[in-house]
């Protein structure tokens, strides 16, 4: 498989993004990770989505971590500091869930509280399905997981249209289009930076054209076997949205009639955020979750 590397200078001086790199490889595929707060804590699992990377959480390691935990946030390959395979055909979803199953084992993770949000959601879901005994809750954020048996709404086919039309793709006007907040053009440019040319958003571009839209899609029945455990999942599920997002509106409802764990739990609409909440309301997204896990 050929991949490119985006050079570390292109990382340099991001703003409100301090964190040292760090590094795992699996299957000749270098994968990066944030990995912050004290080591002896039990590690919090944070997935990033579609087409951000872990800069999407800058806003909230910092609090999370100064509640007491340790904080890992890697970049999906094909984005951020993670390389890019160079064929659309290198992206596949189990493809995904099989590289960060790879992180889950080689960092050794136990006793985890996964946080997810959009692409996140769909690998981080399966994970936790396939994993159960590594996972002590979840926090599900914009984000669902499909099987095809359930059309998908014209928001998101709208959104899938668009990344397959558009003739240059450019990662920060997702960014943008998805928050409520008006984004610096620093911040704008951070979401750029692991592209510094077309071929390296072959991941960004195929990503919308894996998510399951038909019941016989490759990733359908994996992720009915996710649900068969899902649906009698009963660890502390919690759901924090945003209430303008038209992308996963109304799958918050739909995850907490599911799934046992949801039950009683606090879950959270935060007013003013959009798909991107962690942009729009990140210290009061982290503050929810510092606060769920004080029950651990």
């Amino acid at each position: 498989m050929e991949t490119l590397r985006t050079p570390d200078q292109r990382f340099a001086n991001l703003p409100d993004y301090t964190f040292a790199p760090h590094y795992i490889e699996i299957d000749n595929i270098r994968i990066h990770y944030v990995d912050e707060g004290p080591r002896t804590a039990a590690p919090v699992l944070m997935l990033h989505g579609e087409p951000s990377w872990s800069y999407l959480y800058r806003k909230m390691i910092p609090i999370i971590a100064a509640g007491g935990h340790r904080v890992i946030v890697p970049d999906l390959v094909g984005f951020g500091r993670s390389d890019k395979p160079t064929q659309r055909t290198d992206y596949t979803f189990q493809r995904q869930v099989d590289w960060k199953r790879g992180l889950l084992t080689t960092l050794d993770l136990q006793q985890t509280p996964l946080v997810c949000q959009d692409w996140g959601g769909l690998i981080g879901l399966r994970l936790a399905a396939e994993h159960e005994a590594r996972f002590a809750r979840i926090v599900a954020a914009n984000t669902f997981l499909p099987t095809g048996d359930i059309a998908p709404g014209p928001a998101f086919l709208r959104w899938q249209r668009f990344s397959q039309e558009v003739p240059t793709f450019i990662a920060s006007n997702s960014i943008k289009s998805g928050s409520i907040t008006e984004l610096a053009p620093a911040v704008l440019a951070a979401y750029d930076a692991p592209f510094p040319d077309n071929r390296f958003l072959e991941g960004a571009r195929q990503f919308p054209m894996l998510v399951p839209t038909t019941p016989n899609d490759p990733a359908s029945e994996p992720n009915r076997k996710a649900w068969s455990v899902l649906q009698h999942w009963t660890k502390p599920f919690l759901t924090v949205f945003g209430d303008s997002d038209p992308i996963t509106r109304g799958s918050d409802r739909f995850l907490q009639a599911a799934i046992p764990g949801a039950q009683g739990q606090p879950h959270a609409t935060l007013n003013g955020a959009g798909h991107f909440l962690q942009e729009d309301k990140g210290p009061e997204f982290a503050q929810i979750i510092v606060d769920f896990l004080q029950h651990m």
